[in-house]
């Protein structure tokens, strides 16, 4: 057999073949990342979209460290795997602000956290860099003024111990009007007792 139809033979079909084997392949790893980012949005009491174009690798470590120190996870996607995501969920308020560098910011347990985490870090590190989009809280979306406006309410455990509170007050003082009828009750005794015991 002559050289160039061997040399066709094997540069020619097996790449061919090694091509397709990658792309499926490929293809496989991103069903299964879209599928497991699928399941992170739906489990997730809140996750943000933010902007983050120009921001150093410092400033990245410091606000992902900030991040998990509040049970919040900040992770980097692909836009179009996260546009398959959503689709697969039947979201598509976000699909608008899937462009540039962005990032998400979740919660599976406090849907206020993630808000709070970022309007902090953006606060203190006086960065104009890092920008909140908008997000998903407990399903329902928010633009980037909502997220603000949820940023700035107290936490959940500043909440319950104020309805806790406010609960507590009225049981308080009808305690103490109780007492206090009690007391003025045993103080007529008392006089009646003196008053009778006197004559």
């Amino acid at each position: 057999m002559p050289l160039c139809r061997l040399h066709r033979g094997i540069f020619n079909e097996q790449p061919e073949r090694r091509w397709n084997k990658q792309l499926s392949k490929n293809f496989e790893l991103k069903q299964e990342k879209v599928a497991l980012m699928t399941e992170k949005v739906k489990n997730a009491k809140a996750m943000l979209v933010v902007s983050y174009k120009g921001i150093t690798v410092e400033e990245i470590t410091a606000l992902r460290a900030k991040c998990r120190e509040n049970g919040v996870e900040y992770v980097v996607y692909k836009n179009n795997l996260m546009l398959r995501a959503l689709d697969n969920l039947g979201v598509h308020d976000l699909d608008h602000l899937l462009v540039g560098p962005c990032a998400y910011v979740f919660s599976d347990s406090d849907a206020v956290a993630p808000a709070k985490v970022l309007s902090e870090h953006i606060a203190q590190a006086k960065n104009d860099k890092i920008i909140i989009k908008a997000g998903l809280v407990e399903g329902t979306y928010m633009d980037a003024q909502a997220v603000d406006a949820l940023a700035k309410l107290p936490s959940r455990d500043v909440l319950v111990s104020k309805i806790m509170g406010s609960l507590n007050a009225p049981i308080t003082n009808f305690v103490g009007v109780l007492s206090a009828t009690l007391r003025s009750l045993v103080y007529a005794v008392d006089a009646v007792r003196k008053q009778k015991a006197g004559e």
